[in-house]
């Protein structure tokens, strides 16, 4: 199957850092079909040759061991050309059409990497040059919009060009193999499905941590937020796959359809829950021994004064039979303790106790995501059973754990999450994107967070760079007689 892939967007941060690097790793797995293009697309006026010189001097900064070698670029760059576009003048959508008509691959795919004010113009150009043809598949990044209107009006315009089954709106959470792993772990077992309910599940907790600031990105997150930026979608699609239904069968739209009946099924914010529930909080200077690290409004591009929240932590329930009074607990921040994301699911403790053990140091399992992808199984055993005088000296359990490592049971070099999910537009399947009327409903969810916040003058609570947030966290969480998982 001969494909064109078009990136727009194909010398910005993004491709560099992300797409470029996942399409060598399938091209060196020999998973990128055969009789295959890749055209950057931008505004600089760069030769093709110089264009690939630009993409072998940034492999220099990736892993070492995804970073090609002289023969293997020069194998991968045969495939790789640019054209330089402004992407607001309809006669270079004709260099394109020409371009892409000279060769009538197969398969051609439109990937958006640019910033969402430009999702409709490039639609509609497309559209008006006779390049949204049923053999094209268009790709979106994310932030689709910075609220439910925006979005809406995205998705329609889209939705005028492209067919629905032409859009892939992208999320590369759900191409991570941990996440994977908890599809097969769900509806492939039969272990844990009876056990995954109310009867047995005490809590749920969801973290996506990052030990990095915003970086050079202030501009960007000063109009985007931790909220928008996380919560709206990565955090609510893992909420997603860890309480949606058993679909039918693991057709995209029977899957999307069960991650929609969990995004309607989410508890409505009220005043008093808006109050309680929601955290929002902003980092600041890191202690002399953390690298007198910058507080965020005195990073580049951040207004002195912001509201900008860079931390996010939240309670909601999904009112279901499934699921009615178990509380789901969402944490994200920028600047904390350590780069982690992880699922933990609490189980209810045994209804009667007869041996002495901690509560909270087992009946939980954990997915982890990263900085390692892998399953934790915790659970309480005897331990060394000492004997004096011939009788046990002791009644206590210790706390053990079964651990798979996905990177040492599978090898380190499996499919990463962007490398998945652009072969899954190559070859058209949906299961692992986000329908429309799915992130519609995710913005209609969070939409009332934004409006309380902006309505409220206090702001968000400062937080010390390389702990784990603000206290009031700790204290949202306390309030249920839970605790964050590091804090056991």
């Amino acid at each position: 199957m001969s494909f064109d892939l078009v990136l727009f967007g194909g010398t910005g941060d993004l491709a560099w850092r992300k797409l470029m690097p996942a399409l060598f790793q399938a091209f060196r797995h020999g998973s990128l079909p055969p009789g295959g293009r890749i055209i950057g697309v931008g505004r600089d006026g760069l030769s093709h040759d110089q264009y690939r010189s630009q993409i072998k001097a940034r492999f220099d900064q990736v892993d070492p061991g995804k970073r090609p070698s002289d023969d293997e670029f020069t194998r991968f760059a045969a495939i790789l050309e640019f054209l330089r576009m402004d992407l607001s003048k309809p006669d270079d959508y004709a260099s394109l059409a020409e371009t892409l008509r000279a060769r009538n691959a197969d398969t051609v795919v439109m990937y958006v990497a640019t910033a969402p004010a430009l999702f409709t113009t490039v639609c509609e150009k497309l559209a008006a040059t006779g390049l949204n043809t049923a053999n094209t598949r268009i790709v979106l990044e994310k932030p689709l919009g910075h609220d439910l209107a925006s979005n809406r009006a995205i998705n329609q315009a889209v939705c005028q060009v492209f067919g629905e089954n032409q859009v892939f709106r992208i999320d590369h959470y759900l191409g991570k193999p941990a996440v994977q792993n908890l599809f097969a772990l769900r509806f492939g077992n039969s272990l844990f499905e009876p056990l995954w309910r109310r009867e047995h599940i005490a809590n749920i907790q969801i973290t996506i941590a990052e030990d990095l600031g915003v970086e050079k990105r202030g501009n960007f997150y000063e109009t985007t937020g931790a909220l928008r930026d996380m919560v709206q979608n990565h955090a609510l699609q893992l909420l997603c796959a860890i309480g949606m239904e058993p679909p039918i069968n693991a057709h995209a739209d029977a899957i999307r359809d069960e991650k929609l009946k969990v995004l309607r099924s989410l508890k409505p914010w009220t005043k008093e829950s808006l109050s309680q529930d929601v955290v929002r909080g902003q980092y600041g200077a890191g202690p002399p021994n953390n690298g007198n690290l910058l507080a965020y409004k005195d990073e580049t591009g951040v207004d002195p004064n912001s509201k900008t929240e860079t931390f996010v932590a939240l309670r909601t329930e999904i009112s279901n039979w499934r699921w009615a009074g178990v509380p789901f607990y969402i944490r994200t921040g920028k600047r904390l303790a350590g780069r982690d994301a992880h699922i933990v699911v609490n189980f209810r403790p045994t209804p009667h106790a007869i041996f002495n053990s901690k509560i909270g140091e087992a009946n939980r399992l954990v997915i982890n995501l990263q900085p390692r992808d892998g399953l934790e199984l915790h659970l309480l055993a005897q331990g060394r059973d000492d004997r004096k005088g011939g009788r046990a000296a002791t009644q206590n359990l210790a706390p053990v754990q079964l651990d798979l490592d996905f990177d040492k049971r599978f090898g380190s070099e499996r499919v990463g999450a962007y490398e998945r999910l652009l072969l899954d537009v190559i070859e058209g399947r949906l299961n692992l994107f986000v329908r429309s009327d799915e992130q519609e409903e995710a913005w209609r969810w969070v939409e009332p967070i934004l409006d309380y916040w902006a309505n409220d003058s206090t702001g968000p609570r400062t937080y010390a760079s390389g702990t784990w947030g603000p206290s009031a966290s700790s204290a949202m969480i306390a309030r249920d007689g839970y605790c964050w998982s590091e804090e056991n």
